[in-house]
């Protein structure tokens, strides 16, 4: 195997990590901690399983910032690849452009479920978060990393002083918001008012924009208080995860080298990002505030730097596999898993599974069914050598 394909088997394996994670719908732990309320251990693993309602970080909230990251991470190793096999830099960027739309159009599908009567005009969906920032991406990745880092800087700045150069919502949306349930955590005070739940700015454009498209009743909020515009700062962690590809593909650096700036670059982020959560704007990865795009980077570098530690140093190849199976069919699982989970797990309880998903443990076990499934999926694809390729 060719130093680049070695290269790129801890990256395989990380994005195989995350997806498994996404998949597994944090292996029915969630339910087993709402079945033990006064168990503290239970609580302390069913939060982290949760997205938290508004501030904070739980892991489960890690795993967008995660993929995302290493969407970026990919890019300047394909362009990379694409211009030493002689493709016009003008196909390079239509096929980004294509991939762009092909992704929020996917997204907008995955969107839309059964019961709905017409096409869900939304984008908060990840792959449509990804496709609205591809394009940027990928051209600013081509200028090169200097381009990449100003533009980190100019997207943060810009869109912390856009929230709090925002006016307040008008006294008819306030009436409307007030029928809606929120949860108190999302209600700031004072300095970090600006990033309220459904009263900031990103949602105050989300209320003019998905009221354009044809809708059953008019768009007041997210309930989860999600936002279209969330694609500007998440550009800011695709590029960061750029950064990282265009680190990762220095020659002259030992591999020791590069985890040990691996992991002092995600601790001094998890430290800047802390410090920009007390001080500058909350960390809300709902609406992807700055603070929270500089900590959850903090936090991928670091898982990042695990599996390169242990599969590029330590060579753990034979255990990376696994992950590696999934990371190299990251959309494939993403796409199954959001259309096919629920009848897998209804196919496998009318076949012999019901039993035992009734049982105490049933969560956990119904949630792992699915996921080997899955897995077993990618596995098949893996071995007759089919990636889903967009």
């Amino acid at each position: 195997m060719n130093s680049q394909a070695a290269r790129l088997l801890s990256l395989d394996a990380f994005r195989g990590f995350v997806m498994l994670l996404m998949a597994s719908s944090g292996l029915g732990l969630a339910q087993m901690a709402a079945r033990n309320p006064e168990s503290s251990i239970w609580q302390a693993i069913g939060w982290q399983v949760s997205h938290v309602p508004w501030q904070g970080c739980a892991l489960w909230d890690l795993i967008q910032p995660s993929f995302m990251f290493m969407v970026g991470l990919a890019v300047p190793l394909s362009l990379r690849r694409r211009l030493a096999e002689g493709q016009p830099k003008l196909g390079i960027a239509l096929h980004a452009l294509i991939r762009a739309v092909v992704l929020v159009l996917l997204a907008v599908l995955l969107s839309t479920r059964a019961a709905d009567k017409q096409t869900q005009w939304i984008f908060t969906n990840v792959l449509a978060q990804i496709g609205l920032g591809y394009v940027p991406l990928v051209l600013l990745v081509a200028m090169g990393w200097e381009y990449c880092l100003a533009a980190v800087v100019v997207i943060l700045i810009g869109d912390a002083a856009w929230f709090l150069t925002h006016s307040a919502p008008s006294a008819e949306t306030l009436k409307a918001l007030a029928t809606l349930q929120t949860p108190p955590e999302g209600k700031l005070e004072g300095f970090f008012s600006a990033w309220s739940i459904h009263t900031n700015a990103a949602a105050e454009f989300d209320r003019w924009l998905l009221n354009l498209f044809p809708r059953a009743e008019v768009f007041v909020a997210n309930s989860g208080g999600y936002q279209t515009l969330n694609f500007i700062p998440a550009l800011a962690t695709m590029l960061g995860g750029a950064l990282t590809g265009h680190f990762l593909m220095r020659p002259t650096l030992a591999l020791r080298q590069k985890w040990r700036t691996l992991v002092i670059a995600g601790l001094s982020l998890l430290a800047v990002g802390a410090l920009l959560g007390w001080f500058a704007c909350p960390i809300v990865k709902r609406i992807w505030t700055p603070s929270w795009a500089v900590f959850s980077s903090g936090w991928v570098l670091l898982m990042l730097a695990c599996f390169y530690g242990l599969v590029e140093i330590r060579g753990w190849r034979r255990a990376a596999f696994p992950f590696a199976v999934v990371g190299s069919n990251s959309i494939f699982i993403y796409v199954m898993h959001s259309l096919c989970a629920g009848w897998i797990g209804q196919q496998l309880a009318k076949h012999g599974m019901a039993g035992i998903f009734g049982s105490s443990w049933g969560p956990v076990w119904e949630r792992g069914s699915i996921l080997l499934v899955l897995w077993l999926m990618c596995l098949w694809l893996y071995r007759q050598r089919a990636f889903l390729r967009i």
